[in-house]
C-alpha cells in the first residue's frame, strides 16, 4: 500500500524526508566502491533512487522512485526519477547493463519480487549498499538506544536472503565509514556523538521513527546525558581520532553468473 506521498515500503518519507537531502548526501569514498562495483556499465538503474545520493554522472543513469517527497529533493542536473516501485519495474526485460540500490532493500514491501524485478530488468551487475544486520547492534549507539538498532537490524536483509531471491551467489565487500561521512546514518556519526542530538539527524534515519517519540526522547536524554557527564568518552572517546570506522556497512554484489 503507497502512502499519500507514493512512499510505498514501510516508511513514510511524506513526514520524515522533507530535510533528507541536508543530512544525507553521498560520501565520495562510499561512492568511489559503489561506482567501482557497477564495473563498465554505461546504462544503469538505480531502484529506490531518492533524492540521488550515489547516482554516477559519466554513465547514463535511469532513477525510480516511488515517493514525491524524495523525487523533489533531486538536483536539478539529475536525471528525473520514474514514479514505480521495485516490486513492479515497468522496464523491458535486460534493459539495463546494471543496476544499483543505496540503503533502499530494507525498506521493499517484497523484497524478492522486488529483487527478482531488478535482475529481470538488468544484464549484468546488482549493487547494493546496505547493511549488515548482525552487525547493527555492535555499534556503540545500542548503549543507548538500544530499540532503535534493534529495529534496524530487524529490517535489513541477509545477504544469504539476498543471494536467495536473486537466485545467484553474491559477495559482501565490507565499506569502511571515514570520520567525515557526509552520509548521515547512525554509524556515520561514530566519531561525532553530538550530531545524534540534532532532531534532523535523527529523521533522516528512518528506524528513529519507529520508536516511539517519548521513547527516543529518553534515548536523546541517555546519550546527552552521557556526553555531558564524560562517560561516553570514557567509553568511545577515540573514536574521536580514528580516520575509519568498519561496521556494518556493506555492498552485496551479484554479478549476473
Amino acid at each position: 500500500m503507497r502512502k499519500p506521498d507514493g512512499s510505498a515500503g514501510d516508511a513514510n518519507y511524506g513526514a520524515i524526508g522533507g530535510g533528507y537531502t541536508r543530512w544525507r548526501q553521498p560520501d565520495p569514498q562510499i561512492a568511489k566502491r559503489l561506482h567501482a562495483a557497477l564495473g563498465a556499465a554505461s546504462n544503469v538503474l538505480n531502484v529506490g533512487a531518492g533524492a540521488g545520493s550515489y547516482e554516477p554522472t559519466d554513465r547514463v543513469v535511469t532513477p525510480v522512485e516511488p515517493s514525491a517527497t524524495m523525487r523533489a529533493q533531486r538536483p536539478a542536473a539529475l536525471a528525473q526519477a520514474v514514479d514505480a516501485t521495485a516490486e513492479d519495474l515497468p522496464f523491458d526485460d535486460g534493459a539495463f547493463d546494471a543496476a544499483m540500490a543505496s540503503f533502499t532493500v530494507h525498506q521493499w514491501t517484497d523484497l524478492a519480487r522486488g529483487l527478482g524485478e531488478t535482475r529481470r530488468v538488468t544484464r549484468g551487475p546488482i549493487v547494493i549498499l546496505t547493511c549488515l544486520p548482525d552487525a547493527v547492534q555492535r555499534f556503540w549507539l545500542n548503549d543507548y538506544a538500544p530499540e532503535v538498532l534493534a529495529t534496524e537490524a530487524r529490517r535489513y536483509p541477509s545477504p544469504d536472503t539476498i543471494a536467495a531471491a536473486l537466485g545467484e551467489r553474491v559477495r559482501v565487500e565490507p565499506v569502511p565509514i571515514p570520520f567525515d561521512c557526509r552520509d548521515g546514518f547512525n554509524e556515520a556519526y561514530f566519531g561525532r556523538p553530538e550530531t545524534l542530538l540534532d532532531p534532523g539527524a535523527r529523521q533522516a534515519n528512518s528506524a528513529w521513527s519507529f520508536v516511539p517519540a517519548d521513547l527516543a526522547a529518553c534515548y536523546v536524554d541517555a546519550l546527552s546525558e552521557a556526553l555531558c557527564s564524560g562517560s561516553w568518552d570514557a567509553a568511545y572517546g577515540s573514536l574521536r581520532n580514528q580516520p575509519e570506522y568498519e561496521g556494518s556497512l556493506c555492498l552485496i554484489v551479484a554479478d549476473g553468473r
